[in-house]
């Protein structure tokens, strides 16, 4: 390929890479491992897009061109494992929603990535990946498949996992995950038949373009640890809820608040604590409707926003979460039972409140409920 026409197309590509990492940056979540991972794969990706570049500088060896030659290829050879390993990493989190499973995968990856800089190490004296002849010309070496099948191979086991976990994956999310490892898996394919080509970077910027809009996007409105709407994204929706609302269609909300999660974390821990929270945002889901909206408000504090106008259909709702919740606690799946105070509402029309005043509402029926149920706590004590 042309070295100014590899120039022009990879500084592209960083540019828009760059826009991308911008743009991640507003990310509410950003201590969350999928959040780190994903800003690990744009980053690597801009640093091999420039040493894709320096690995272009083929030719003229009376200049300084070979220097920058060997280091370029050097450096893509010995960081080819890595981007991705990455990927695999943020494919598991996605998958399991577990980050201290993925963060046991990085020491298999660690020990295939050192083999991989041995590899490379060694390849200086041997040139069984590539060598670069006294005109500066680059050659594939005997073991060139086997340097590129290390990549092929982790984005494969990344495909796998996707496909074979596809029911726990969110369906707006399993098309950007899937789609990810095939422009990069053509181009690598292209690249093993047709010496001389190569657009395996370029192509990632295309699937991370597409998780950004379709995954990450949406993420910074995603409480990380529950997986349903947070706080940020609750305050838009409530807004747009009472702009819409007319005398005749209004909507309802809920607010619950896990009385036993204190003692949850004071007795079993807080991973178990992290549990009940998850598990709690599980049943909530299974007892409304798909077009319900959950939020987690703050620590054990959930918002439920309905399109329900009249008292009674909410009171049923109510209802169901309650019995919903008994059936849990009777199941005994876990070592705590949940327990919990309610406030709930129809939103006034005629009040013209404003949602921070109808939270507020609803928070104070939450309160009063607390109240209530420990005064019936302390009467049977």
């Amino acid at each position: 390929m042309d070295l100014t026409y590899n120039i022009i197309i990879n500084i592209y590509s960083i540019a828009l890479l760059i826009i991308i990492c911008h743009n991640s940056l507003k990310h509410d979540e950003k201590e969350s491992l999928q959040h780190k991972l994903y800003m690990m794969v744009l980053k690597n990706t801009i640093l091999m897009l420039v040493v894709d570049i320096l690995s272009r500088f083929d030719g003229k060896p009376d200049t300084v061109y070979p220097v920058i030659n060997h280091l370029g290829n050097f450096m893509i050879f010995l960081l080819n494992p890595i981007l991705p390993s990455l990927w695999l990493l943020y494919v598991h989190v996605q998958v399991f929603q577990d980050e201290k499973e993925t963060k046991r995968l990085i020491y298999p990856l660690l020990a295939i990535n050192a083999l991989n800089a041995v590899m490379v190490i060694l390849n200086q004296f041997f040139g069984w990946f590539y060598y670069i002849d006294s005109d500066n010309i680059y050659h594939r070496g005997p073991l060139f498949l086997f340097s590129a099948l290390i990549t092929v191979a982790l984005i494969l086991v990344a495909f796998v996992l996707i496909i074979a976990n596809r029911k726990k994956i969110e369906k707006r999310h399993y098309f950007s995950l899937v789609f990810f490892a095939v422009p990069p898996f053509v181009c690598i394919i292209l690249q093993i038949i047709f010496y001389g080509m190569s657009l395996m970077l370029n192509s990632v910027v295309l699937s991370l373009l597409m998780v950004s809009l379709n995954i990450q996007n949406h993420s910074m409105y995603t409480d990380y640890l529950t997986g349903v709407n947070n706080r940020k994204k609750l305050e838009i929706y409530l807004k747009e809820k009472i702009s819409t609302s007319t005398e005749d269609k209004t909507f309802s909300a809920i607010m619950i608040d896990l009385n036993s999660f204190k003692s949850i974390n004071d007795t079993f821990g807080h991973d178990m604590g992290d549990n009940a929270l998850q598990v709690f945002a599980k049943l909530l889901n299974s007892c409304l409707r798909s077009n319900d909206f959950i939020a987690r408000f703050g620590g054990d504090e959930f918002f439920i926003v309905l399109d329900i106008s009249n008292r009674m259909d909410l009171e049923e709702i109510v209802r169901r979460i309650n019995v919903c919740v008994e059936k849990y606690n009777e199941s005994g799946e876990r070592p705590y039972k949940l327990d919990f105070s309610i406030g709930y509402a129809v939103y006034d029309y005629h009040s013209h409140m404003k949602a921070e005043e109808f939270q507020k509402q609803i928070d104070i029926l939450m309160y009063e409920n607390k109240q209530a149920n420990k005064e019936i706590r302390r009467n049977y004590s």
